[in-house]
């Protein structure tokens, strides 16, 4: 018999409290069909985000929703890592949860994957039918600019590197994350260099990121510079 696939959907949260409940609701209103679990890595919030994810457990059932917090920030790598080990699913799902990533293209993720056999599927917003909604002019022509020279000096094969909206087969995300060393912002540009230097399949979906509805973003001066720096160690190691 054909196995049934299962989605493990890893959420890593730090102060979310104000967006847990509509994310985790958008993903059960989006894949109605289909067999997943939902993840939530919290970092140690302060604010209150894992006594509303238990909310959310007695709602929804702890088989659906599992809460794997940790003590305080480790960083996003580490998060992934961490959820991956409490993951039961053959695909795992890594999303942000301040509704950037809105749920709603999950079932084209998975239809891409279905149709291609693809090792992984990136959302993009930087093909026809992507974008990005809500950032200022200097956000956009900053992370375009990182996504060009990315580009120019790695030829990774995928048009957008920093996105972190993905579908991978489970084996392959494993395989792929052990031998990543970033931290935080350049992690997800080194795991889909990797993953292409592998030689895994590798498809695209465009996507529309919409800026953080709730709270503060976490990307500031120090993330460009470490991010600077992660392109140069690409350049050098793969």
């Amino acid at each position: 018999m054909e196995q049934k696939n299962k989605y493990s959907i890893i959420v890593p949260t730090y102060n979310e409290r104000l967006n847990i409940a509509l994310i985790v609701y958008l993903i059960f209103k989006h894949l109605r069909d289909v067999d997943f679990e939902i993840i939530v890595v919290d970092d140690g919030s302060p604010d209150g985000t894992q006594e509303v994810v238990k909310q959310l457990q007695k709602l929804y059932g702890e088989d659906r929703i599992l809460l794997r917090p940790r003590p305080k920030k480790l960083g996003l790598g580490t998060a992934y890592i961490h959820g991956l080990k409490h993951a039961s699913g053959n695909f795992v799902v890594i999303m942000d949860a301040d509704l950037s990533h809105h749920p709603k293209y999950l079932p084209c993720f998975i239809k891409k994957q279905s149709e291609t056999g693809a090792s992984i599927v990136t959302g993009t917003r930087y093909v026809k039918g992507g974008g990005v909604h809500g950032w200022s002019l200097m956000r956009k022509l900053t992370s375009r600019g990182a996504n060009v020279l990315a580009q120019t000096l790695l030829w990774p094969g995928v048009s957008d590197l920093t996105g972190s909206f993905r579908l991978y087969k489970k084996s392959v995300l494993e395989d792929v994350i052990s031998s990543c060393v970033s931290k935080g912002y350049v992690f997800q540009m080194e795991m889909i260099v990797r993953a292409s230097r592998k030689g895994y399949h590798i498809e695209e979906v465009p996507i529309t990121f919409v800026d953080r509805v709730f709270g503060s973003s976490k990307l500031g001066g120090s993330e460009i510079i470490e991010y600077l720096k992660g392109l140069s160690y690409l350049l050098v190691t793969t």
